[in-house]
């Protein structure tokens, strides 16, 4: 089996996990290089993970000929060039959602990716590959609850995590940008459809950080697709039990469900506090095994020469496009704003 030679580019909590996971948790795949601006870190880490090319130039690292693909897991901000980069360097890429922090920015990305037709872009929404939400998909498509009418999502971050939320905010693009994203990708993936309408609501109900943001730290949006079906999001950054995402998916002739409660396990504790559950306390935790099946993927692909059949490049356009505009939504208090 050939060994798929990657670059990782960003050291955060995610870069981290992503860097870890292709050093140590995917056969046939060697994290061969390592880069962050903090250089300090990219050699800890590299030391940690038997890295031996560390660089703290994202170009230089994409220079490098043993490279075959390059990870991006850096601020938003920076995606779009650094697929540029990457991509005119013949490299293969995956890269963290949002595709870009502008639909401007999603548009000049596919152009990248359409100049290089024979290179791989994947991108990182790794809820489809979670199993259940996988599982969810195959019932979905193979007509088990009939026509898909409704998607709720909701995604909770822990109240323990909200220093470094804190920090993150003013760079983040805002809770429908930063955190919603995986909800609408889930509801134009359930549905089968692209978003038509959008009305966004919300409010900073805690912290007058995001209210200085014109941001929310509770967001609600309604998406009214173009079949007509209906997806209904919520964010918040202060769930107190720990990381929680949930799902339904309610069509004609059923509805589907996924992790209702967030419990890590099906584990009862029984004591003086009750009858309880432990809440995965990040979504690292709960999304572990999707983000070694994503990456898995992509380095799949780069073996056997395939693409993703889905993950596009234009469902990034189409999400962030999306989230936007329940932003603009959110900002200008209309009902309904159509998707230009």
């Amino acid at each position: 089996m050939k060994t798929v030679k990657i670059g990782s580019v960003g050291l955060g909590r995610l870069g981290y996990e992503h860097a870890k996971n292709l050093a140590t948790q995917i056969p046939g795949t060697e994290l061969a290089a390592i880069c962050d601006v903090n250089a300090e870190q990219a050699k800890k880490v590299a030391d940690e993970l038997g890295v031996k090319n560390v660089y703290s130039d994202f170009e230089e690292m994409c220079s490098n000929p043993e490279l075959d693909g390059i990870a991006i897991v850096t601020p938003s901000f920076l995606h779009t060039q650094q697929i540029e980069i990457a991509m005119n360097h013949g490299k293969h890429v995956f890269c963290e959602k949002p595709l870009g922090t502008d639909v401007q920015q999603c548009k000049d990305a596919e152009k990248v990716v359409e100049a290089h037709p024979d290179l791989i872009f994947q991108l990182g929404f790794m809820r489809r590959f979670d199993p259940s939400y996988a599982e969810a998909k195959k019932k979905v498509d193979e007509g088990k609850i009939g026509k898909v009418v409704l998607v709720r999502s909701y995604t909770q971050d822990p109240r323990s995590t909200i220093e470094g939320t804190l920090k993150f905010a003013p760079h983040s693009g805002g809770q429908f940008l930063d955190m919603c994203v995986h909800d609408i990708d889930l509801v134009r993936w359930f549905t089968g459809a692209n978003v038509k309408n959008v009305w966004g609501l919300g409010d900073a109900f805690e912290f007058d950080l995001y209210k200085e943001l014109n941001d929310a730290d509770n967001a609600v949006a309604v998406l009214q697709m173009d079949n007509e079906a209906v997806g209904f999001i919520f964010a918040n950054r202060t769930h107190p039990a720990g990381s929680n995402v949930e799902t339904e998916i309610i069509g004609t002739k059923g509805t589907l469900r996924i992790a209702s409660v967030g419990a890590k396990n099906l584990l009862e504790i029984i004591d003086e506090n009750g009858a309880h559950q432990e809440y995965y306390q990040d979504f690292l935790e709960r999304w572990h095994s999707a983000f070694v099946a994503e990456m898995t993927a992509f380095t799949n692909h780069i073996r056997n020469n395939t693409k993703p059949t889905d993950l596009t490049v234009y469902d990034g356009t189409a999400v962030s496009e999306a989230a936007y505009r329940c932003k603009e939504s959110f900002e200008s208090g209309r009902v309904v704003l159509p998707i230009r």
